[in-house]
């Protein structure tokens, strides 16, 4: 199982949401490659970066600090928010992100997922943001009315392998993981899931390292990283056991 540190970014700085909720911000730092640097030296292998100024535009709008992150790190990134179209994947990848995050398109356009993978294979992942069951769009401010096992099942058939299944009632919120919700979702899919949303303490990675022969092969982790509740480098220790 991988751990993802998250860097989210809002007008190039380093921040956290709650339930994603723009309003609701905390931001940790204005210098986001200290911040990349300090979670790989902690022994991160990958890391999650969401561009939040995308996710709400339509279109990618931290570029300069993606390049940055990638000029600073030597392990990859992946990289969410905002990514539309071919071009925008292909933009950063070109810039030398290892793999994209497709979100609310993969709702409205699964014919270009599946373009994606035919084109950049397993450097595509999809990542479902859901709300009581059902999937939320455009940075989370919208709901719709197509449900999580529905979505999933479609991707696969486009043939994307990994989704990042976020619980949003649980982002930020540092209320612990739903193990059995990320297992479920593997289950019924067939694909690699990384679960996201709720991670609080090394309790939560036990319980997702004991779902990974379900599928469950990677966890993003947060707030608890940065407000300290988690020691990611203890955390990463546990997984190696």
């Amino acid at each position: 199982m991988i751990i993802f540190p998250a860097i989210d970014l809002r007008d190039g700085k380093c921040v956290r949401l709650i339930q994603g909720d723009f309003d609701k911000e905390t931001v940790y730092s204005d210098d986001v490659q200290a911040t990349a640097l300090k979670w790989q030296a902690c022994g991160a292998k990958f890391l999650h970066v969401v561009d939040l100024d995308g996710a709400r535009a339509g279109l990618p709008q931290n570029l300069d600090a993606i390049k940055k992150i990638l000029d600073a790190v030597k392990i990859p990134i992946e990289v969410g928010g905002g990514i539309r179209t071919l071009d925008d994947m292909e933009r950063l990848l070109d810039l030398g992100v290892r793999r994209v995050i497709l979100g609310s398109v993969a709702v409205e356009n699964l014919d270009l997922v599946a373009q994606a993978v035919k084109r950049f294979g397993d450097r595509v992942v999809v990542g479902i943001d859901a709300r009581n069951g059902f999937v939320a769009v455009h940075g989370w401010e919208k709901s719709s009315a197509v449900k999580v096992d529905d979505l999933a099942k479609k991707i696969v058939a486009a043939g994307v392998t990994t989704i990042i299944y976020t619980d949003i009632s649980k982002d930020g919120m540092l209320s612990g993981v739903n193990a059995e919700i990320f297992a479920t979702l593997a289950k019924l899919s067939g694909a690699q899931i990384v679960a996201s949303g709720g991670v609080k303490s090394i309790e939560d990675i036990r319980a997702l390292k004991a779902v990974e022969s379900d599928g469950v092969v990677g966890v993003i982790v947060g707030k608890a990283i940065y407000s300290g509740s988690l020691d990611l480098s203890a955390a990463l220790r546990e997984l190696a056991t």
